[in-house]
């Protein structure tokens, strides 16, 4: 599953639009976000490992690595 898709799938669980998932980014990173920019991120898939931890963050999750066997 893409990133897309599982932002997308944990924000409906979240009850959470995307517009207010911007407002939150922009608290929380001092930087004007808005959904047109995430949503472009996303598609252009340029959205950065910090961004994607600060999304998990506002959402209640954590961003874990796991080695493969």
């Amino acid at each position: 599953m893409d990133i897309k898709t599982q932002l997308k799938l944990m924000l409906t669980m979240k009850h959470i639009s995307m517009k207010k998932l911007a407002e939150l980014m922009s608290n929380q990173m001092d930087e004007p976000y808005s959904a047109a920019k995430l949503y472009g991120k996303l598609n252009r898939d340029t959205i950065s490992f910090t961004e994607c931890q600060n999304i998990a963050k506002i959402l209640g999750y954590e961003i874990e690595f796991k080695e493969i066997k």
